[in-house]
């Protein structure tokens, strides 16, 4: 085992217990940032598979036993993520960090009895985040069935702004129209903060002409981002009902959720013991017990009229090819959830309408916290999310004090290329910038940018 002993710090000194999918997307994308990370793991093979490929250190462990974690330097950590399969042992690495060094700690707890405690268990155990994927997956599937048309859908300003993706059609209104004759056509607060055409990823300006097949991504109020959509001639009403393949813990969620909406919920899962787990704990889902990937039990169970489709068993493959064979069959809304990155490139070719990574879930949330950390003086991050494979960023930042960006009018700020500003969130309330608008003390502020790792507002301005 390597020493952590004399390590030079750079960027946070963060300790990554568990090197599943989860752990090794943090490595990848924390690594980049600069951060001095060290991962623990009882696999000697996967530690010496993630430190061959970055310039990490790793132990081989027990991540909650005390003398593992000092040996990985937690007495001088600024932070232990704990991932590994288990909730209970993310929970003792993250109560153990806390008993012994200073660090912060985040846990992922997916058991749904955990998730119903997290308030309880954060403030008890005195962590600084529990991170849930599981739930945080069917949120997001939840928040595309309430609006079919859209591609995605993401929360700002705790629920008050969207971030939506759609594709532009071939006879919509939109096709040939510049950005400033759609603004003057629709009467709807709204801001297109990104484009992607042909693979290449844009961030408009006011003469930029839509085209067909444009992947279109806006910011608007909730009610706003509806009103924009159904005026462009997209249908915004929610599914009235959905098919879910699997009875995991993400369909779980999911189907609580959409239930509580007055969506009809029916889930068709091959074990048996599961079903009846399922049966008591979603007594208004119709649960079928059966092989989701038998297309005559697909066939008798509806799915040619089901106006929603989502697989969500544990193998990307036959969740893309259940996707595939609904959109053969039906009309459907399709949501397809993928755990592994390989072979995006493919998979983007692919017509699996809307797309859901849960472990990028849970690495935004994660990087969102670590940036924030890193400049625990000034704005704090509030909300991350990576758009267009990774490669434009929308932060939600909280300004909390006078800097060089704020009292002054947008359009006299001397913004970095490739950014736009999208909302400010002034005291509840959601204001579309214009160039006359300014920032103050108290707003929360979002910015849509091609530019990556953003700690602070103030790097928004050229140097």
């Amino acid at each position: 085992m390597k020493s952590t002993a004399n390590r030079k710090k750079n960027g946070l000194h963060i300790i990554i217990v568990g090197c599943g999918k989860v752990g090794c997307t943090l490595v990848d994308q924390l690594s980049k940032e600069g951060h001095d990370i060290t991962v623990v793991d009882r696999s000697s093979t996967k530690v010496s598979s993630i430190t061959s490929t970055y310039d990490i250190m790793g132990i081989v462990g027990n991540g909650a036993s005390y003398s593992v974690q000092m040996e990985a330097g937690v007495s001088n950590a600024d932070l232990i993520i704990a991932v590994t399969e288990s909730d209970e042992l993310n929970l003792l690495c993250c109560t153990v960090a806390r008993r012994v060094a200073k660090c912060a700690a985040i846990a992922r707890v997916r058991t749904p009895d955990y998730s119903d405690d997290a308030n309880y268990l954060i403030d008890k155990l005195d962590l600084a985040m529990i991170i849930n994927p599981e739930l945080e997956a069917a949120n997001e599937v939840a928040r595309i069935l309430y609006l079919p048309t859209s591609l995605e859908v993401n929360t700002f300003a705790h629920g008050q702004a969207e971030l939506i993706k759609f594709k532009v059609p071939k006879e919509n209104m939109i096709n040939n129209m510049t950005i400033s004759d759609l603004n003057k056509h629709i009467s709807v607060k709204f801001i297109i903060c990104g484009i992607e055409r042909g693979g290449e990823v844009i961030i408009p300006t006011g003469d930029f002409v839509l085209k067909e097949d444009d992947l279109v991504s806006f910011v608007a109020t909730r009610q706003s981002a509806k009103d924009f959509l159904k005026k462009i001639g997209f249908k915004t009403n929610q599914v009235k009902n959905t098919m879910i393949i699997g009875g995991g813990k993400v369909a779980y969620y999911l189907a609580k959720r959409l239930i509580n909406y007055g969506i009809s919920v029916k889930i068709i899962e091959s074990d048996s013991a599961r079903c009846d787990e399922l049966s008591i704990l979603l007594p208004k889902a119709v649960i079928i017990n059966g092989d989701g990937t038998d297309e005559e039990l697909l066939k008798e169970e509806g799915i040619e009229y089901v106006e929603s489709f989502v697989p969500l068993t544990g193998i990307d493959e036959e969740n893309i090819m259940l996707t595939l064979h609904a959109n053969s069959v039906s009309n459907a809304k399709v949501i397809t959830k993928i755990n592994r990155i390989n072979f995006k490139d493919v998979i983007s070719n692919l017509d699996l309408g809307s797309v859901v990574y849960p472990k990028f879930i849970t690495s935004e949330a994660i990087i969102a916290y670590v940036r924030g950390k890193y400049n625990s003086t000034g704005d704090n991050i509030e909300t991350l999310y990576h758009m267009f494979d990774s490669r434009v960023e929308a932060i939600e930042f909280v300004v909390r004090e006078e800097s060089k960006i704020t009292g002054i009018p947008i359009m006299n700020l001397n913004l970095k290329d490739n950014l736009i500003i999208c909302f400010i969130n002034r005291n509840g309330k959601i204001i579309v910038p214009n160039g006359q608008d300014v920032i103050k003390v108290g707003d929360t502020v979002m910015v849509a940018t091609k530019h990556t790792g953003f700690t602070v507002l103030g790097d928004i301005l050229k140097k």
